[in-house]
């Protein structure tokens, strides 16, 4: 690739996703790509003929960006893949629709979709950060692991009439939307890392929250609503968040701005930019037990750090889950020591 991008941007060569994954993220991804085949069984159970399927879709239905239409858009594209060194640079496609949203798609060659109502709401940078935030998806390789999501959501529908069969896949469907969740806010820092604007990152996400009326807001003051949110009310508030979640498969707006602002306060973006970050060269070198590890961690730093009354009641047992987890993940990841 002999593209550069348009202002002077830091490239990040041979980055590895670890670099910005979420730790939540990062242990699940490590596992499952420890498993040989795993992400070819899920190929093949959701269909590669869909994939092609959607693209030619999007190919008859949408515009594809190119240096002759949306030329602007296409070459922030370029300049993702150029920053997190993709090998191939997505196609991106316009779809006219007035919602606000992004995706990525597909597993050999993946492409990013983008809607006019995001278009409309969002200015040249923070549609950066939109893109970048999709490309970090695909660097991750989040599409396969997704489709796993998507295939027991569905399962779980059709076991619904089985009282027991129907609670246990929807534990592990509650796992894993906790999991792609985590996986927003991994991209989220990929969007960061992509168009080096904190601004801009924060901006875009506010405006999911409140809308194009950007004069009427403050990003100090969705901070201070952030911190609210995290301390407001007793024990029933706090259960009442838990319970908001359910179902859902991206963090509310004023916890990705708080979880985007305190990663990059804590110091990890400046280091990935000043180029220490994992390669993707040693990513087959990965350990099960440490990234489970470093996920225990970080709940633990965000259980100890919040301030919600319900969270307090629950440390202790949460505490005896992780270390529960810890425990069963070691036995296994022994292997790869």
């Amino acid at each position: 690739m002999t593209t550069t991008p348009d202002r002077n941007r830091v490239q990040l060569p041979g980055i590895s996703s670890r670099a910005y994954e979420h730790p939540a993220d990062r242990s699940a991804l490590v596992a499952l790509r420890s498993l040989s085949g795993f992400d070819t069984v899920l190929k093949q159970m959701s269909g590669l003929i869909s994939e092609r399927r959607l693209r030619l879709i999007y190919l008859a239905s949408a515009v594809r960006t190119s240096d002759t239409q949306f030329r602007a858009l296409y070459e922030m594209g370029r300049d993702a893949a150029y920053t997190l060194d993709l090998h191939r640079i997505p196609e991106v496609y316009v779809q006219q629709s007035p919602q606000v949203q992004a995706k990525a798609i597909g597993f050999d060659d993946p492409f990013i979709v983008v809607t006019t109502g995001l278009l409309d709401l969002m200015d040249a940078e923070e549609q950066r950060f939109v893109i970048g935030h999709e490309t970090a998806h695909i660097l991750s390789g989040h599409a396969v692991y997704r489709t796993m999501l998507d295939i027991l959501t569905r399962l779980a529908t059709r076991v619904a009439w089985i009282p027991l069969g129907y609670i246990g896949l929807r534990a592990i469907v509650a796992g894993l939307e906790e999991w792609h969740r985590k996986s927003e806010l991994s991209a989220d820092r990929g969007g960061l890392l992509c168009g080096q604007d904190p601004d801009a990152a924060m901006r875009a996400l506010m405006k999911l929250a409140g809308g194009s009326r950007l004069h009427e807001m403050n990003i100090e003051a969705f901070l201070d609503q952030a911190r609210e949110y995290d301390t407001a009310g007793d024990v029933r508030d706090g259960l009442l968040k838990v319970l908001n979640l359910l179902g859902t498969t991206h963090p509310f707006a004023v916890s990705r701005v708080a979880e985007l602002d305190k990663w990059r306060r804590g110091g990890e973006y400046s280091g990935i930019i000043a180029g220490e970050y994992p390669r993707r060269a040693d990513d087959a070198h990965a350990k099960i037990s440490e990234e489970v590890k470093a996920a225990a961690r970080s709940y633990r730093e965000s259980w100890s750090q919040s301030q919600d009354p319900f969270i307090g009641v629950l440390r202790d047992v949460a505490e005896g889950a992780v270390n529960a987890g810890e425990r069963i993940f070691n036995r296994f990841a022994r292997r790869d020591n």
